[in-house]
C-alpha cells in the first residue's frame, strides 16, 4: 500500500500538528482561565526559556514584586537593560528617602520596604554599602541578567485585550535569546518594554502649563561630600530661630535635625551653573555619619533616560560642575566650610519620563479626595510635589493629601491582560503622579501584586484583571493577617 512508505512522513506531520495545538492551547487568552502553565521547554521551543513572571528592569519597586512572587513559589526572571543592577537606588545612589504620612503624621510605609525605611531612620542603613546589602537580599535566588537589549516582542490578539507571549533579546555578549512568560512587568525608568506595546502616553508636565511638547521633571545627580560638620549646620539653624528669622536668613522649608536637612534655598539659588541644563535647588541632605553627607540638590533638565548618550552627557556635565558647587557650599552653607567631594554615582535619579495608559489612571481628584478603591494595592499620602522643568524652574506644590488608595488597575497596562507596570510607570495623571511617584508607595504596590500573583493567579487560576470586589475583600484580609499590610482603610 502507498501509505506504508509514507508512514515516517505522516508521523512527522502529526507531531508538528500536535506541537502547534499545544502552543495554541498554552497561549490563547482562554487558556489563562485554566490552570496556569508551568515552565516547560515543550511549547517554548529551542533556545527559549519560560517563566511565570519576567521583570524588565531592576528598579527597587519591581524587585519588590519579583521577591514577593518568588517567595510565593513562582518562577521569576529579571532582565535589566542597564549595565549593572540597582537603578536609581543603587547606581544612582538616591539615598535620600522620602516618606508618605497621613494628616495625623502617621507613617504610611508598610510591607517589605519598611525594613529599609526603619533602618534608614535609625541610622543602620545610611551608606551605599548598606543599601547594596539590602538590595542583594531582595534579589537573592532570582536570576538576573544585566546589559540586555530587547530585539522583538510577540503578542497574541484577543477580544478586548491582547497578551504578550514572548520577547527576544540580546545579551551583552551579543548572544540572542527568547523568553516566554505568563506575566510581564515594566520596571525600567524609560519604558523599555511598555513603549513598544502601543499604548497612549499619559500627558506629562507640559499639561500643567499647556505646552505643546512632552516635558518632564528634572533628573538629579546625587552629590556625596566628606568632612561636613553636621553639628555646626544644625546649631546654625537652631540659633537663627524663631522660624520667621530662619526663613529670612536661609529660605522657605529650611530645617535641620541630627539626621536630615532641607532648605537653604536663599543660598543655593544664588549659584549660577556654567550650563543652562543644570540648576542647584534647595538641599535635601542625609547625614551618613562621620562627616559623610549625601545631597539631592543638583537638577538636570531634558535628560532622556532611553538614550545612553543623553544620560552620559548629563552625568559628565554634573561631574564637571561638582567642584564649583563644593566651593559655593563651602562659602555659603554652614558646616560645609571644610567639605570635600566624595565618590560620584554611576547613574542618575530619574523622577519622570513617559508613562502609558493603564486600566485606571489615578487622577488628581482621587488623591485630593482621599479616595479608596475596592482593589487597592497600596496607600499614598506624600505631598503633591511637581519638581522643576526648564520651563518651570521652581516647580509647583499642590498641597498635602491625606491617605488615599491606588488600585491594582493603575498597575495593569490598558490593552493587555498580562502586562504590569511598576514604580514610576504607575498609571497616574501628572498631578496625581506628583504624590504617587515615591518609592515606598509604589514598592508596596509591587510587593502586594507579587503576593496576589502567587495566591490568586497561580493557586486560584484567575488572571489579575478577572479579580472581583468580593475577591479583594478576601485579599485585603489575608494581606493584613499574614503580611501586616493594611489597604482598606
Amino acid at each position: 500500500m502507498w501509505w506504508k512508505n509514507k508512514r515516517p512522513f505522516m508521523v512527522i506531520i502529526a507531531a508538528a500538528l500536535l506541537m502547534q495545538l499545544i502552543h495554541f492551547a498554552a497561549f490563547t487568552p482562554g487558556a489563562y482561565a485554566g490552570t496556569p502553565q508551568k515552565s516547560t521547554p515543550l511549547y517554548c521551543g529551542p533556545g527559549c526559556s519560560h517563566y511565570d513572571v519576567v521583570v524588565i528592569g531592576s528598579e527597587i519597586e519591581g524587585v519588590e514584586l519579583a521577591k514577593a512572587a518568588h517567595d510565593q513559589g513562582l518562577s521569576v526572571l529579571i532582565l535589566d537593560p542597564r549595565s549593572k543592577p540597582g537603578g536609581e537606588l543603587i547606581q544612582g545612589q538616591m539615598l535620600v528617602l522620602d516618606e508618605p504620612h497621613d494628616k495625623a503624621k502617621r507613617s504610611l510605609v508598610q510591607g517589605e520596604i519598611k525594613h529599609l525605611y526603619d533602618g534608614y531612620k535609625s541610622g543602620v542603613i545610611r551608606r551605599i554599602k548598606d543599601f547594596r546589602q539590602y538590595y542583594q537580599r531582595l534579589i537573592r535566588g532570582i536570576p538576573l541578567k544585566s546589559g540586555v537589549a530587547i530585539d522583538s516582542i510577540r503578542t497574541i490578539p484577543g477580544g478586548n485585550e491582547k497578551s504578550l507571549e514572548a520577547l527576544s533579546y540580546r545579551a551583552n555578549d551579543g548572544s540572542k535569546y527568547t523568553v516566554q512568560a505568563e506575566y510581564w512587568v515594566e520596571n525600567t525608568d524609560y519604558g523599555a518594554l511598555s513603549s513598544k506595546l502601543g499604548e497612549e502616553r499619559i500627558p506629562g508636565m507640559e499639561s500643567i502649563y499647556r505646552g505643546s511638547k512632552p516635558d518632564y521633571m528634572a533628573a538629579t545627580y546625587m552629590l556625596n561630600f566628606n568632612n561636613v560638620d553636621w553639628a555646626h549646620m544644625h546649631e546654625a539653624v537652631l540659633h537663627a530661630y524663631p522660624l520667621s528669622k530662619v526663613q529670612k536668613i536661609f529660605g522657605q522649608n529650611t530645617y535641620v535635625d541630627r539626621k536630615f536637612a532641607t532648605g537653604f534655598s536663599n543660598q543655593t539659588y544664588k549659584f549660577r551653573p556654567k550650563d543652562s541644563q543644570l540648576l542647584l535647588r534647595g538641599i535635601n541632605a542625609t547625614n551618613q555619619k562621620n562627616g559623610q553627607v549625601i545631597v539631592n540638590s543638583l537638577l538636570i533638565f531634558n535628560v532622556n533616560p532611553a538614550d545612553p548618550k543623553s544620560v552620559q552627557t548629563a552625568i559628565s556635565k554634573a561631574r564637571e560642575e561638582a567642584p564649583r558647587i563644593l566651593k559655593f557650599l563651602q562659602q555659603y552653607v554652614p558646616g560645609f566650610e571644610n567639605a570635600e567631594l566624595g565618590e560620584f554615582p554611576e547613574y542618575l535619579y530619574i523622577r519622570d519620563f513617559n508613562r502609558y495608559e493603564t486600566k485606571y489612571v489615578l487622577d488628581y481628584k482621587d488623591v485630593k479626595s482621599n479616595r479608596m478603591f475596592w482593589d487597592n494595592v497600596t496607600i499614598g499620602g506624600y505631598t503633591i510635589d511637581l519638581q522643576a522643568t526648564q520651563v518651570m524652574p521652581l516647580g509647583v506644590s499642590l498641597g498635602k493629601p491625606n491617605r488615599y488608595g491606588i488600585p491594582l488597575r493603575s498597575f495593569e497596562l490598558k490593552s493587555y491582560d498580562n502586562v504590569l507596570v511598576a514604580g514610576k510607570n504607575v498609571g497616574a495623571s501628572i498631578k496625581a503622579y506628583g504624590s504617587a511617584r515615591i518609592i515606598p508607595t509604589t514598592a508596596l504596590a509591587g510587593q502586594t501584586i507579587g503576593i496576589i500573583l502567587g495566591r490568586e493567579w497561580k493557586n486560584g487560576h484567575k488572571m489579575l484583571d478577572q479579580l472581583t470586589q468580593a475577591d479583594f475583600v478576601r485579599i485585603h484580609n489575608y494581606l493584613a493577617k499574614d503580611f501586616n499590610i493594611v489597604l482598606n482603610r
